[in-house]
């Protein structure tokens, strides 16, 4: 039988990874994911939304320009909710900011009309906990919605390639990317959902070239840097080849660009 996965010890791990360098930046990248899934949500003035994992923000600043306000962001990163708390002042938006982590929300039973999460409460270690808190913290008859990387949706290259060459996250931890498929949404939140729409989309990523998006995400992506640092200095050509090799392969601009369109899948629940 094999020992029960050190949830704590993941949990550390996946904090001390997503402070280093400066997730900000690579949020800019999938900005417009935030719009689509606070449009989805039907998001209306008053009604109090909570931003799961929200890093710098885009969910919670989405969620904001259509709630008036009254909205609140949680994340484990200090850094990340400073970046927030900065873009939020800059738009005039009242936003509260929280440090939190996403499987012990400092929240009361259903406070929130909408709760959501966008590429972030999908990598906590312990699933079951982290939709557990999801749905505890959401008003029934409210919504949860969340965007979540597709396991076989195009950055499947990206993901085997960091665990290739660092040996992945601790034994018996769940694969964060089965938040990207139906039937692992739908056996999380069981009974704890009535209506359940889940819907596959592409988020387009666009840079000069494959050597410009491993230089952009090497200085600012705390998974690729800690995938470099673990190589050291003398991995670290394998491991780019090794990029460069899966962002050629997914190309879709041919010699003009480096251009990806990965697919997530959109959940909207509405709690029982």
């Amino acid at each position: 039988m094999a020992d029960r996965p050190d949830l704590d010890q993941a949990t550390a791990l996946q904090q001390e990874m997503w402070s280093k360098g400066d997730f900000a930046m690579v949020a800019g990248v999938v900005y417009n994911t935030a719009e689509i899934l606070a449009e989805a949500l039907g998001i209306v003035p008053g009604e109090r939304v909570l931003d799961v994992a929200c890093g710098s923000g885009n969910g919670a600043l989405a969620a904001a320009r259509r709630a008036w306000g009254n909205t609140t962001g949680a994340d484990f990163v200090p850094a990340l909710l400073e970046r927030a708390r900065e873009r939020a002042a800059a738009e005039r938006l009242e936003i509260e900011l929280v440090e939190a982590d996403a499987q012990d929300l400092p929240f009361g039973e259903a406070s929130f009309d909408v709760t959501l999460s966008i590429f972030g409460a999908m990598f906590a270690p312990d699933h079951a906990k982290t939709a557990s808190e999801l749905l505890r913290v959401t008003k029934p008859g409210g919504r949860i919605g969340m965007a979540n990387w597709c396991p076989d949706g195009g950055l499947e290259g990206l993901f085997m390639t960091i665990v290739k060459h660092t040996g992945g996250p601790p034994p018996g931890t769940v694969p964060p990317i089965l938040w990207g498929t139906e039937d692992h949404v739908r056996e999380l939140f069981g009974d704890g959902v009535g209506e359940l729409k889940m819907e596959r989309l592409p988020s387009r990523q666009a840079f000069y070239s494959a050597d410009h998006y491993i230089e952009f995400f090497r200085s600012y992506f705390g998974p690729i840097q800690t995938a470099f640092e673990k190589v050291g200095p003398e991995g670290e050509e394998e491991l780019a080849n090794d990029l460069r090799a899966w962002l050629e392969s997914a190309n879709v601009a041919g010699d003009r660009a480096l251009v990806i369109e990965p697919e997530y899948l959109q959940v909207i629940a509405t709690k029982r």
